[in-house]
Formats: C-alpha cells, sequence, structure tokens
C-alpha cells in the first residue's frame, strides 16, 4: 500500500508538472541566471578585488637543486640511449 501511494504522488507530481510547463521553464530559467551570476561574481569581481600578495625577498636560484636535477636528466637520458641498443627477443616467433 505504501509503495502505490508514493508511486501516486511521483505520478502526480510529474502530471502538475506536465500542465505547467512553461512555469517550471521559466522557474529553470531564472535559476540558471542566478547560479551563472553567482559563478560570474564569485570568479570574476572577486578575483579582482583581492590584493595580490608580494614578495618580500625575490627568488633565489638554488643551484645546488639545479645540478641534482641535471644529474637525474643525464642518467635517465643514458638509460633512454642505452633502450635503442638493447636487443630484445621476438615474443611471436
Amino acid at each position: 500500500m505504501l509503495k502505490r501511494i508514493e508511486f501516486n504522488k511521483i505520478r502526480e507530481f510529474f502530471r502538475i508538472l506536465g500542465e505547467e510547463a512553461f512555469l517550471f521553464f521559466l522557474v529553470l530559467i531564472f535559476l540558471a541566471l542566478i547560479l551563472g551570476g553567482f559563478l560570474f561574481y564569485k570568479y570574476s569581481f572577486l578575483v579582482e578585488k583581492a590584493k595580490l600578495e608580494i614578495l618580500e625577498e625575490p627568488l633565489q636560484f638554488e643551484e645546488k637543486t639545479y645540478q641534482e636535477v641535471l644529474k637525474i636528466w643525464k642518467e635517465r637520458e643514458k638509460i633512454f640511449q642505452e633502450a635503442d641498443l638493447k636487443q630484445y627477443p621476438d615474443p611471436f616467433r
């Protein structure tokens, strides 16, 4: 009995929705405009108002870190070059 009542309520909701389709369409358009306006305000106006954080000290180039990265890149390049010379067996033979 409970399932029948819930089904009737759902069916009644969609019947009213179908009869008032234009009003429902206007409500959806209105909600979309409100949501669009909110997103525009959040990502346009608030971003412009936000003050940019100024760094007190300029960025420093770290030579030690740079050398470590170069070392890793050279190792990877060496492994990559060695892969061309290696002969792999044909798995289809």
